[in-house]
C-alpha cells in the first residue's frame, strides 16, 4: 500500500516591512515597481513609527501557519508554508520551499475573507508568475473567498459580543463593520467585493441581533482615482453628529493586527472619536486564535476533499 502524498498549504498574507529601511522597497513592490514620491514614503514611515516602528503581521502569520499545520495533521499528511504578497517571505519563496519539499498539490489560502480581482486574484497571479519563473508545476487548489464561512462568522460574532459587554449596561452602541477600500471602478467591472462585504455585515448583524449598525471602508490608497466610501473617519463624524455616543468597530475585512488596524482604526478613527467626544472601541483581531484556526483548517480540508472527490 502506497502512502498518500503530502498535501501542501500555501498560507498567504499581505506582508509588512520589517524595518524603516524596508518601507520604501515594500511600498515600491505594492506599486508594481513604481517608486513612490518621497513625501508618500515619509508619510508611511511616520505611520509605522506611530505604531512602534513595525507591525506583528509576520509573527502572527507564522503563528497561524504553525497552528494550522498542527490542526491539519490530525486529519492527514499536511504541510503549511508561508507566502507574503509584498514582503519576505514572498509567495515565490513559498513556492520554492514547497517544490524543494516535493509538494505536488497544495491548497492556496489567503488570510482575507472577501474576493476581489484587485486583491485575492493578485495572490494567485503571483503564484502563477512564481511557478513560471521557477519552472515548477505544483497543482494549486485555490480558495477564493470565505466571507460566509460559519466558523469565521462565529469567531467575529464572539469578539463583537465580548466588546459590546464592555460598554455601560443599557447604553446604545452602533457597530461599524469595516474593510479595506478599493478603487471605485471595480463596481462597473462586476467585481463581487462590495457585495460580499454587505453579505458578511448582514449575516453578522442578524446573528448578533444588532439594531444599530453600518458599514464603512477604510485605508483608501493615495491615488488620483476615486476609492470606495464612505471612509470610516467620515462615518465616525457623521454618527457623532447624529447623536451617537458609543461606537464599536468590527474590521471584518482584516483578520490580523497590522497597519490598517493599529493605525487606521486605533489611531486615526480613535482620534476622530475623541475629537467628537464619543467612545470608540474595536473588536480584537482573530490573529492565530484557536477558534479561527479551526475554521481555517475546515476550509482547507473541504477544498482538499473536493479535489480528491474530483479525482
Amino acid at each position: 500500500m502506497t502512502t498518500p502524498p503530502t498535501t501542501g498549504v500555501l498560507l498567504m498574507a499581505y506582508g509588512t516591512p520589517d524595518s524603516m529601511e524596508a518601507v520604501e522597497p515594500y511600498y515600491t513592490h505594492i506599486r508594481g515597481g513604481r517608486t513612490p514620491a518621497p513625501n508618500l514614503v515619509e508619510e508611511l514611515k511616520e505611520r509605522y513609527q506611530l505604531v512602534g516602528g513595525s507591525t506583528p503581521l509576520l509573527e502572527i502569520t507564522e503563528e497561524t501557519r504553525a497552528a494550522l499545520e498542527e490542526q491539519l495533521r490530525r486529519h492527514g499528511d499536511f504541510r503549511v508554508f508561508l507566502g507574503m504578497k509584498h514582503w519576505h517571505p514572498f509567495i515565490e519563496e513559498g513556492i520554492r520551499t514547497m517544490a524543494d519539499a516535493g509538494i505536488e498539490r497544495a491548497v492556496g489560502l489567503v488570510l482575507a475573507p472577501h474576493y476581489s480581482s484587485m486583491s485575492i486574484a493578485g495572490y494567485y497571479q503571483y503564484i502563477a508568475k512564481a511557478q513560471e519563473k521557477l519552472g515548477t508545476n505544483i497543482e494549486i487548489l485555490s480558495i477564493e473567498s470565505w466571507h460566509l464561512h460559519r466558523p469565521y462568522l462565529e469567531a467575529v460574532a464572539a469578539r463583537v459580543r465580548e466588546q459590546l459587554a464592555q460598554f455601560p449596561e443599557g447604553e446604545d452602541v452602533t457597530v461599524i463593520f469595516s474593510a479595506h477600500s478599493l478603487p471605485e471602478r471595480i463596481l462597473t467591472e462586476g467585481d463581487p467585493y462590495a457585495d460580499q462585504l454587505r453579505e458578511t455585515s448582514e449575516a453578522l448583524a442578524e446573528m448578533l441581533g444588532l439594531r444599530n449598525w453600518t458599514f464603512s471602508f477604510q485605508s483608501a490608497g493615495r491615488t488620483p482615482e476615486p476609492w470606495l466610501g464612505p471612509d470610516i473617519v467620515d462615518t465616525v463624524h457623521r454618527l457623532a453628529g447624529e447623536g451617537v455616543t458609543n461606537i464599536l468597530v468590527a474590521p471584518i475585512g482584516f483578520v490580523s493586527d497590522h497597519l490598517e488596524i493599529l493605525y487606521d482604526i486605533d489611531y486615526e478613527a480613535q482620534a476622530a472619536a475623541k475629537e467628537d467626544g464619543i467612545t470608540l472601541r474595536r473588536t480584537q483581531s482573530l490573529n492565530a486564535a484557536p477558534d479561527f484556526v479551526e475554521g481555517l483548517a475546515a476550509l482547507v480540508l473541504d477544498r482538499a476533499g473536493e479535489a480528491v472527490a474530483a479525482g
